[in-house]
Order: structure tokens, then sequence, then C-alpha cells
């Protein structure tokens, strides 16, 4: 990643491709309403939080969406738990909604149960709900990435996302997020997310098709671009 391509992304345009992300499994109500706080304070598009936390309060930060994990961290919930998951949280005011699949069954080459999976949360998640689908790209070959994304596509989901950032594989990369964008096209999201740190690596994850990023280090991310000192 170059300084150049660091130095051409504007923070405040940056921020509102970010999903501000707390998914610790030790995190309190106080944790959550202070990350709702910090995601205004750095305008942010979302705030990403375990389903426990919801409803959120939000109201110093109206402009906030707010999007909430599925059937994580490791997707082996059964279809029906995690729509009923997920359903409940659009009830308690998400606007978005990041379920992670069943990973044994992408490795396993079973990309008919993947969609079905996916449809099953996607049923549940009805526009102009999202739906984001966590694939754990680091876990997976590239055929294996490939035959997800396919699979979300066909499901209806509205990104595909590389990574829960709890799996010991490891999160986000250049080539997964490339290879991702060019098997889902232009009109499907791709998420980044696990393990960025540094205003290159958002940089260098944009550049590769990423056009959301989940971000716990949101504040360093900004503060690290040109003329993010005030971040």
């Amino acid at each position: 990643m170059t300084t150049t391509a660091v130095a051409s992304l504007d923070p405040a345009t940056l921020a509102r491709c970010v999903d501000h992300t707390l998914l610790a499994p030790g995190a309190t109500v106080a944790d959550v309403a202070a990350l709702v706080v910090e995601g205004a304070l750095l305008g942010v598009y979302s705030v990403c939080v375990s389903p426990s936390f919801l409803p959120l309060d939000l109201t110093e930060a109206p402009n906030l969406r707010v999007a909430v994990v599925c059937g994580f961290p490791s997707g082996k919930h059964h279809s029906t738990v995690k729509a009923a998951e997920a359903a409940l949280s659009m009830q308690q005011g998400a606007d978005e909604v990041d379920m992670v699949i069943d990973i044994g069954a992408a490795i396993a080459g079973d990309f008919t149960a993947v969609e079905a999976d996916i449809a099953a949360v996607r049923a549940a998640v009805p526009a102009p709900g999202v739906l984001k689908v966590i694939i754990e790209s680091a876990a997976l070959d590239d055929e294996q990435i490939v035959g997800v994304c396919r699979a979300a596509v066909a499901a209806g989901a509205d990104f595909v996302k590389t990574s829960t950032g709890f799996h010991p594989a490891g999160g986000a990369t250049v080539h997964a997020v490339e290879l991702m964008r060019a098997t889902v096209g232009p009109t499907v999201g791709v998420k980044a997310s696990g393990g960025i740190r540094t205003a290159a690596d958002a940089a260098a994850l944009i550049d590769a098709g990423a056009t959301r990023l989940g971000l716990s280090a949101t504040g360093r991310v900004l503060a690290g671009l040109d003329g993010g000192a005030g971040y």
C-alpha cells in the first residue's frame, strides 16, 4: 500500500463506509453506549453490536444505523434459529444483519446448503433491511470463496463479508476481497472486516473492491489518513 493511496482517501468519506464494531464477549451496556457516542462523533455509517444489546438508544445519534450479527461467530446454528434471531433483531431496531454461514458446509462444497441457510435469513430480513453474509474467507480456498459468494448472490444477499474477526485462520485480505468483488460483480456490496488496524489496511481493501469496512479501531484508522488528525 502506497502513501499516495492513503493520502487520496478523505477521512469523512471513509467514515461513512465504516461499521464501528464492538463484538467482544465481555462488552457491557456502558461499552455499547460509548460506542454509539464515539460512532456519532466519528461520523460512521453504523455501529455493529451483538443482538442482546438491542434496542439501542440513538437519541443523540439519530442518523446512525444499527447492524447486528447473527449465528455469530461459529455459524453452526440451525437456519431456523438464525432466521428467528435475525427477525427479532429487526423487530428491535436493527437496520442490517451480518450472518455467519455454515463454514463447514462451504469447506465440504455443499453450496446448496449454504444458499438455503442464507435464504432462510434473507426471508427474515426483508428490504429495506440489509443482509450481509460472513463467509470467513481466511478459512476457505479460492474455489470455496467463489462458491459461497455465488450462493449468497443467488439467495439475495446485499453484501458478502470476509470475516468474523474471531476465526484463528485470520481476517480480511486484499486477495479475498478482490476475488469476492470479481465474483459478486458491481451491484452486491463487499465488506472487509477482521484485522484492519491502519489507514494503509483500509486503503488497500477499498482499492481491492470493498465498499464497507468493519472496524473496531476506527478512530486510529481515520487519524492515519491525510487530513484525519482531528479524528
